[in-house]
């Protein structure tokens, strides 16, 4: 096999790569949840603000690179699919994560006006994303205006996310359900030097893993009859993501609720920023215009999950169904329902 042509690989070759890839990328999305969990700890820093910044953009990280090299090489279906098709996915994995914690709603268990904030962030990115297509067709050295609206309107949003952390105007009522982000005892942890070299080592890998997965995944889409939109949805954004989804088991295991969602729900607003950087990256016009109508339709979609999302952290519902939320639920009910959609739309 040579790798440095993906265009001479065969089907078989491409597949071995992909999976080699996405094996690469679940074991270091395991172990930075470790490590970030330390970090929150030693840091001072906080579970919900080290799961938004530092897991969320570090388990991002492979899916950012494979949607910047996609675009770099033209293929703008497949760099917005894996971009926007990710935040879907992981929206899903956090449904999961609710089926293993089996103490309660984990929506009920980790309350957090930072989730909250991070959430109704996500949809204001996601409502700027979808607005784009219908602006005039005009970019600046190759960039659409919306560009840097998205990244003005993220950091900002951070901003915000930090006041209402540190000065909120109310607060969750506390139940004997509900986990609070306590640190652990930090003597017992690695210095923290030590903490942020692996964390720093880890993000290469995963960034690594995603530039080598992007061709791997062009090749799949080429040498079958699946769209690039199906491939970034199904194979690129589920193998990325699945940093979010062992991380996110891996926290509630370890009783860091918070950190497991605002991993995932920080980690939805960053990837955001793929598209973005896409569009950078995307030499020939604007990217949002180049975008499919399965990729509006499944930007649609991931804003109505996130909007079920956000009711269910205001609702809090203790119990649920099985202590199954029953937004968890309905968001797995939609996420299977708009796959099959995409399916159909092949077949």
């Amino acid at each position: 096999m040579n790798l440095i042509e993906p265009d001479t690989w065969s089907l078989l070759q491409a597949c071995i790569v992909f999976f080699a890839c996405a094996v690469v990328i679940a074991f270091a999305g395991t172990r930075i949840t470790k490590v970030v969990d330390q970090l929150a700890d030693r840091t001072g820093m906080g579970e919900a603000a080290a799961g938004a910044v530092l897991l969320g953009a570090s388990t991002s990280l492979g899916g950012s690179v494979l949607s910047v090299s996609a675009a770099y090489n033209g293929h703008a279906e497949l760099a917005v699919g894996n971009a926007l098709g990710g935040i879907a996915v992981q929206t899903f994995f956090l449904a999961i994560a609710d089926m293993v914690y089996r103490r309660a709603n984990l929506e009920h268990a980790a309350a957090s006006v930072a989730n909250m904030m991070q959430n109704g962030l996500l949809i204001c990115l996601l409502s700027i994303i979808l607005i784009a297509p219908f602006l005039p067709d005009v970019t600046i050295a190759g960039v659409h205006p919306v560009t840097p609206v998205l990244f003005g309107a993220y950091l900002y949003g951070l901003y915000l996310v930090r006041e209402s952390s540190q000065a909120p105007m109310w607060k969750p009522i506390n139940t004997k359900e509900t986990r609070q982000d306590k640190p652990d005892d930090t003597t017992k942890m690695p210095a923290l030097f030590q903490l942020w070299t692996e964390f720093f080592i880890l993000m290469l890998v995963l960034g690594a893993a995603g530039f080598i997965l992007e061709p791997s995944a062009t090749v799949i889409a080429s040498k079958t009859s699946l769209t690039q939109t199906l491939v970034g949805v199904l194979l690129t954004a589920v193998s990325t993501s699945i940093p979010e989804l062992v991380t996110s088991i891996a926290a509630v295991r370890r009783g860091a609720l918070t950190l497991a969602v605002g991993g995932i729900i920080g980690g939805n607003a960053y990837d955001t920023l793929f598209t973005a950087a896409s569009d950078i990256s995307y030499r020939q016009g604007s990217i949002f215009h180049a975008m499919p109508a399965d990729t509006k339709f499944w930007t649609v979609l991931t804003l109505l999950m996130s909007g079920v999302l956000m009711m269910g952290l205001i609702r809090r519902e203790r119990k649920g169904i099985a202590n199954i939320g029953l937004e968890s639920i309905i968001i797995v009910l939609l996420y299977i329902l708009g796959v099959s959609l995409l399916i159909a739309r092949v077949i």
